[in-house]
């Protein structure tokens, strides 16, 4: 069979991008260098500025695609079929992939929206070793995508790439504004968009995006890393985990994380597995503080706050997979509650809050996962003092989809 094929330029800012959204979606590809493969070529002028060239296996081909247009040519980006769903699910990482499949097999009209690629923050992880079934691990993007497969199998529609820019409830429904101009009336939602990677907030920072500075740690970056020492700042369960995959690929792998111990934020299984890996090297009380280079990232300052130093270390790969910041700026003109941080209350944390009091006019109390208004559902990451893992998320979608079933049998 016929792979994709994905020519570029390695360091270019733009193609990261398209290999991280191939590798995040599954698509099989193959890649090569563009310079290579223009020179083989005499029917491309010298003078095409490409960064990447995709060819599908039908033949078709587009220099410097969009992800708009591989999805579209990938038969992925469809419009809404109906003018109104029973439920709507934004975000598609595991919460809202178990919301969506639990939903439709028990027979609600649903609709997905995701505005990137299908599995969220999770479809980044190179390898989830703790998730129920899979013994030895599996990735976060094939877990996402055999959730995608089993959603489309009870008739979920799934849209990809879409991000709504206004997100209105009246007549007990929410009514969605998407930039391409395309309307979406749902009965019930569940909000399932999860968080997004803290940034470092230095200087330079935003200089380096996609040009040796990623946030999280994107599998398909792992074959650009070989012979080099990569740094990676967090001691989350992703960053262990992106740690223990790089190794296999960078000369060295250096973990920075700011307190003097991994227990209080790494699964025991990682902190054993790291243990044993001998090119992989922890830097305690240290912070990223500046950044470095020309075109591209070059160097970066690392300071030790228990041993006050401040060295420069040589690298081209710096991964940040630290903190997250929930991706709920929609609600900011609604009536749903939100945190300090952006974190959306449910159910009994809603109690006592003044603006929940001025909003909610049911007699009953709202739903375990419900936010302050009634038919609007919230699961996983993105929910006020939810645990941070797939298989909690996992267990909220469906959970939400039940009580989207109490609160349509009341309609």
């Amino acid at each position: 069979m016929k792979k994709l094929k994905l020519y570029g330029k390695p360091d270019s800012s733009e193609i990261y991008p398209i290999r991280d959204f191939l590798k995040r979606s599954v698509v099989d590809f193959e890649w090569s260098d563009i310079t290579d493969h223009l020179a083989r070529q005499n029917n491309y002028s010298s003078s095409i500025d490409a960064y990447a060239i995709i060819e599908f296996p039908d033949g078709r081909t587009i220099i410097n695609p969009s992800l708009e247009q591989i999805a579209c040519n990938l038969g992925w980006i469809t419009k809404p079929k109906y003018e109104e769903y029973d439920l709507s699910i934004y975000g598609a990482g595991p919460a809202g992939l178990s919301a969506a499949v639990y939903a439709a097999s028990e027979g609600l009209k649903t609709i997905l929206i995701e505005r990137e690629a299908v599995g969220g923050q999770a479809g980044t992880s190179s390898m989830i070793e703790n998730y129920l079934g899979f013994p030895e691990g599996i990735s976060g993007a094939d877990l996402a995508e055999r959730a995608r497969q089993q959603a489309l199998k009870f008739g979920v529609e799934i849209l990809l790439l879409k991000e709504g820019i206004k997100g209105t409830f009246y007549n007990k429904k929410i009514h969605v504004d998407f930039a391409t101009g395309e309307k979406l009336v749902a009965k019930t939602n569940i909000c399932a968009t999860g968080v997004e990677y803290e940034r470092l907030h230095l200087p330079a920072e935003s200089r380096f995006f996609h040009k040796g500075v990623y946030y999280g740690a994107g599998a398909s970056e792992a074959f650009f890393c070989h012979d080099k020492d990569i740094y990676i700042v967090g001691g989350g369960n992703s960053a262990g985990q992106a740690a223990a995959y790089f190794s296999g690929f960078a000369k060295r792998v250096y973990m920075v994380i700011r307190k003097g111990n991994l227990s209080d934020t790494l699964s025991d299984y990682l902190i054993q597995r790291i243990a044993t890996i001998g090119n992989i090297h922890v830097l305690y009380h240290s912070e990223v503080t500046e950044l470095d280079g020309d075109d591209y990232l070059r160097r970066i300052k690392i300071t030790n706050s228990n041993k006050e130093t401040e060295q420069w270390h040589e690298t081209s790969k710096l991964f940040i997979c630290i903190g997250g910041k929930p991706n709920t700026e929609w609600a900011s003109e609604t009536a749903i509650c939100r945190d300090t941080n952006g974190y959306l209350y449910t159910g009994s944390d809603l109690i006592g809050l003044d603006q929940f009091t001025n909003c909610w006019e049911l007699e009953r109390q709202p739903y375990h996962l419900e936010t302050s208004v009634p038919g609007s559902f919230a699961a996983g990451d993105v929910r006020f003092n939810s645990v941070k893992r797939v298989a909690s998320a996992v267990g909220e979608g469906a959970m939400a989809v039940t009580q989207v079933h109490q609160y349509l049998s009341k309609l």
